[in-house]
């Protein structure tokens, strides 16, 4: 394979077009360019560049050589820089998973200071909803989650704690039917109207959902914003999260309901593997300040 210089050498050459002006970019002499080139194409038996124009150009092969070589030395070079971060006790790449429920911009500050670490490790942030939170932490699909907002399983090799709770509102539309009715609304009422649920992401069985009655009919999102949008519309009723639409209650455009049963709040927990990563433990300390699990929790409201 061709060495750095020889990398180099083959790319002034190519931008040059020409031995000499690539010698003199190179500051050698065009006797040792020219010397080097043919060292090349004799170790690897092909002609690298078409000299029969008067600006030197690469062949099929010579472009190949060029291109996979750059490639190659540019992933030894990532390949150095990760071995020493592992070494220096950060993670290659840290995996978290949110619950759906948290909203990924409350997350950018973070990930800003984290970057300010220049840590080198990779991060990746997806999400999840209801069990397929802790499923994937189980799985090993993330090395973090957070905002799970069902139980810890019991007999977990996973550690958790507390992230903080976050409180709901039973809401429709002012052009809702329920709207008008008499209040508190029992399951009774609530049972010839469609209820709007987060579609859980579980991939063991059929997956939950909550917030709805038995035989309730329901239409199942794909997310939190999409919920709210469609109780906004009218689409159904169901449980939102407060904070979020605290505008939305002010402006009328969705009508808070007294309940028979009021919904207790959510626990939100942060969950994870024991390991000794720098990253992993930065991150824990993060989440354990009290103003940023208060911002996570309560999410953004778009509407006031």
């Amino acid at each position: 394979m061709l060495s750095d210089d020889e990398i180099q050498l083959m790319e002034a050459i190519f931008d040059a077009g020409s031995l000499s002006r690539a010698a003199a970019s190179l500051g050698k002499a065009p006797s040792t360019v020219s010397y080097t080139l043919r060292q090349i194409e004799n170790r690897f038996d092909a002609l690298l560049f078409d000299r029969r124009r008067y600006r030197l150009q690469l062949t099929p092969a010579g472009a190949l050589l060029v291109r996979e070589a750059a490639r190659l030395r540019d992933d030894m070079q990532r390949l150095t820089r990760r071995v020493t971060q592992v070494a220096r006790g950060w993670e290659d790449r840290l995996w978290i998973v949110t619950d759906e429920v948290i909203e990924f911009e409350t997350l950018l500050p973070v990930i800003r200071d984290f970057d300010a670490l220049a840590s080198g490790v990779s991060l990746r942030v997806t999400h999840e909803v209801l069990g397929g939170t802790w499923e994937a932490l189980a799985e090993g699909r993330a090395d973090l989650v957070i905002g799970a907002t069902n139980e810890p399983p019991s007999g977990s090799s996973v550690q958790w704690r507390e992230l903080g709770q976050m409180r709901w509102v039973y809401a429709v539309s002012p052009r809702h039917p329920l709207a008008k009715a008499k209040a508190p609304l029992t399951a009774e009422q609530l049972q010839a109207h469609r209820a709007v649920v987060v579609a859980d992401t579980s991939r063991r069985g059929e997956g939950r959902a909550y917030g709805h009655g038995a035989g309730q009919p329901t239409l199942a999102v794909p997310s939190m914003a999409a919920k709210i949008e469609a109780q906004r519309a009218g689409l159904g009723v169901g449980w939102l999260p407060e904070a979020r639409v605290a505008g939305l209650l002010q402006r009328g455009e969705l009508v808070a309901k007294a309940m028979a049963v009021p919904r207790e709040p959510n626990m939100l927990y942060v969950g994870w593997r024991a390991s000794d990563g720098r990253a992993l433990a930065w991150w824990l300390e993060q989440l354990n300040e009290p103003r940023l699990s208060r911002r996570l929790v309560d999410g953004l409201d778009r509407y006031a």
